[in-house]
């Protein structure tokens, strides 16, 4: 694509899903457009193998437990 990576692609077309929803559903509207948003790229890449689904919940599950 000339030059142009396709992640700055990603960006933008995010950014404007983004800027829209802030529009039409307000300040509501947007977290919910960003926090769905990060849950789908989280799930992706867990499916694309590029996150270790296993091993961040051990982690997470270990860092609760008290240590003494």
């Amino acid at each position: 694509m000339n030059g142009i990576s396709v992640w700055s692609v990603v960006g933008l077309a995010y950014g404007t899903a983004l800027g829209f929803a802030g529009v039409i559903g307000g300040f509501g509207g947007f977290l919910l457009v960003l926090v769905l948003g990060l849950l789908g790229l989280l799930a992706g890449r867990a499916v694309a193998g590029e996150i270790d689904v296993a091993g961040v919940w051990d982690s997470l599950a270990n860092r609760k437990r008290p240590t003494a």
